[in-house]
């Protein structure tokens, strides 16, 4: 009798468990399509060591004490800010210990955007505190603003052709495959969207267009440039566009105290008559530039695989 109300109850448990699982996936399934706008898990790229450009370790940071809710009173992030951010160029914010320096933080300070994606962050010691969580690292690394350090990522596709002009389709989806122009970064050698800091009281729109010309294009050490070349470029960028995603993201730069957030758009050119003829050029902060076939073999810096998966899904293309 025993053994048979044992038995009954952990046949009761397994039921329970299995309808409690079946109803997380339910629910992640029903979010999920419901906002269709990813959400950031927490941090893995922005607690790795050392930090960026640098020799500095940062305190380890286990993933159940990444959440400020955790308690967590041994913390002792270390503290640094790059030489080259110190130096205070003019994308940079002052010291906080600089007596003219008053920032207005979670409101548009001056030409600053110093408001959030991720909605109001805790101010604590009078310097902002990272929303997603710990870093292991205080101060402001190589990151110019105190805060959200806004930035803009233009994602340029096409699709992948035959020398017959028709659309390559991949043999295990059926689906056709996309192409986006990739950089590869100067700084750490990844391979990424190009992209860049949104300038103080500049449109999106014209951040998104300057970071491709500059990086795809190398804009910068051209002079002036082909008029059929500029015609393509306002046509591109002139067209309906789709908004993959406005956010935090998990950057190997972010620290306690300042933290990336972009926003990415998507530009696609259909027909491939605007892009097939335009000339890739590496500049600014690029090494190379390429096109790249879109496909879950994308390993790409900071949480770029991931936009790039959004336009594959919304393009109705292979991934």
């Amino acid at each position: 009798m025993v053994w048979h109300n044992l038995s009954r109850l952990l046949t009761a448990a397994s039921v329970t468990a299995a309808l409690a699982a079946f109803g997380s996936i339910v629910f992640a399934y029903w979010y999920h399509n419901r906002s269709r706008q990813p959400v950031m898990a927490g941090h893995v790229k922005a607690l790795t060591s050392p930090y960026p450009g640098s020799q500095v370790e940062r305190w380890p940071v286990p993933p159940e004490k990444v959440s400020w809710s955790a308690d967590w009173p041994e913390y002792q992030p270390v503290e640094y800010t790059a030489p080259s951010v110190l130096a205070q160029p003019v994308w940079a914010d002052p010291p906080h210990s600089d007596d003219g320096f008053h920032p207005q933080y979670n409101t548009l300070d001056g030409n600053v955007q110093r408001t959030s994606f991720e909605g109001e962050y805790p101010i604590e010691n009078g310097k902002p505190r990272n929303p997603i969580g710990r870093t292991g690292v205080i101060g402001r690394g190589l990151l110019g603003r105190w805060g959200p350090n806004h930035a803009a990522d233009p994602i340029i596709t096409r699709w992948k052709r035959n020398t017959a002009g028709e659309k390559v389709t991949d043999a295990a989806t059926g689906n056709a495959v996309l192409q986006f122009v990739a950089i590869q970064r100067k700084d750490c050698g990844q391979w990424a969207i190009p992209g860049g800091m949104v300038d103080p009281g500049e449109l999106v729109t014209a951040t998104l267009r300057r970071e491709f010309c500059e990086e795809a294009l190398n804009s910068l050490e051209r002079s002036g440039g082909e008029k059929d070349t500029q015609d393509r470029i306002q046509s591109l960028f002139s067209q309906q566009h789709l908004q993959i995603y406005r956010g935090y993201v998990d950057d190997p730069r972010n620290t306690d105290n300042a933290w990336m957030e972009t926003q990415a758009v998507n530009y696609h050119d259909d027909t491939g008559d605007l892009l097939d003829q335009l000339a890739l050029q590496a500049g600014d902060d690029a090494g190379k530039v390429q096109w790249v076939d879109i496909s879950q073999k994308c390993s790409l810096y900071a949480n770029h695989a991931y936009f790039i998966q959004i336009v594959a899904e919304k393009r109705g293309a292979h991934w």
